[in-house]
């Protein structure tokens, strides 16, 4: 069964563009189900001429709200229902582009963790030449142990596999520099955790090193990797909007002759190519999209969730965890 529960009223652009996103991916076969006011999700659907399952739920978390403090006195708010079917068995995983935080307390508290699990972690993959990178943890954990980096590492690994078809990827440490030597505590002590836990651990990696191909999973706390991911995406922005501004002005017949690789770099640099992140550790697919998630960028994370559900992405996971 490999069934996503769509968190339908989560995200900038809800209910619109979660629905338009979910009938893209129905139309690639994903199985989808709706889940939020069923009044709002209706004249979608027949604006775009589909017909999806629709489970009501007539409550919606904002964005500014206390995250565990809403999962709480908002039962029947649509993360909280999606996360509900997850570990009721009806759905294989759920996919809010709503608030973060209440995604992650819907796994949590509705969910639970996998068995030895002792922090799930958000693991991004970044579309980075020439083969995507997997970054964990993404913004869950600010303040982590030696013991949680290696346990990100494990499941980062899982992921990598799963989805980027890697079986053996190099691990690294985010830090600052290469030598073992550097960072602080935490890295030092993490460093020795990693260099035996069987995994393929290529050292240190520092910031710069995300686009020179020097590991496949980028391993470090939640406040750092946030601002990682970040400081790469805006980069990416910039580099873009530069090269816009270089080449406009030249001949309109030489921009002609540009436009198909500014397309094709455009495209390598989309966020949206994945749509979302993976809640790594809870006992059920969860993908946390982009607050701005488009339709597309929907599709293509619930087409995510998919494969992970299909693939056995809890099983491994498990798996990998119960054997370090």
């Amino acid at each position: 069964m490999t069934l996503i529960a769509l968190d339908a009223m989560g995200g900038d652009h809800a209910p619109a563009e979660p629905v338009a996103g979910a009938v893209e991916a129905a139309r690639a076969g994903v199985e989808v189900v709706l889940v939020g006011d069923e009044e709002a999700i209706k004249p979608q659907l027949e604006e775009l001429g589909a017909s999806l399952p629709i489970v009501h739920a007539p409550e919606v978390i904002g964005m500014h709200e206390d995250p565990a403090r809403a999962i709480r006195e908002k039962p029947n708010a649509s993360v909280s229902v999606a996360a509900k079917l997850v570990k009721s068995g009806e759905a294989a995983g759920f996919l809010s582009a709503g608030s973060t935080g209440a995604a992650m307390a819907a796994g949590a508290i509705h969910i639970g963790r996998i068995p030895g699990v002792k922090r799930p972690s958000i693991a991004s993959i970044w579309p980075t030449p020439p083969r995507p990178t997997v970054v964990l943890d993404s913004g869950a954990n600010p303040d982590v142990k030696p013991i949680h980096l290696l346990q990100f590492a494990l499941m980062g690994a899982v992921a990598a596999e799963v989805f980027l078809d890697m079986p053996d990827p190099r691990v690294g440490l985010l830090s600052i520099g290469e030598e073992e030597g550097k960072g602080r505590d935490l890295e030092r002590a993490t460093y020795r955790l990693l260099a035996e836990s069987g995994l393929n651990f290529v050292g240190n990696v520092e910031g710069r090193d995300v686009g020179l191909d020097k590991a496949d999973v980028i391993v470090t706390d939640g406040f750092t990797g946030n601002v990682f991911l970040k400081s790469v995406e805006g980069t990416a922005r910039m580099v873009m909007m530069l090269a816009v501004e270089a080449i406009s002005h030249l001949p309109a017949e030489d921009q002609a002759k540009m436009q198909p690789a500014l397309t094709e770099l455009r495209a390598r640099l989309d966020p949206e190519t994945y749509g979302g992140a993976h809640l790594l550790g809870v006992d059920g697919v969860v993908v946390i999209g982009h607050g701005s998630s488009t339709a597309r960028s929907v599709a293509n994370a619930l087409k995510m969730a998919s494969e992970g559900a299909q693939a056995d992405l809890v099983g491994r996971l498990a798996q990998r965890i119960s054997e370090a």
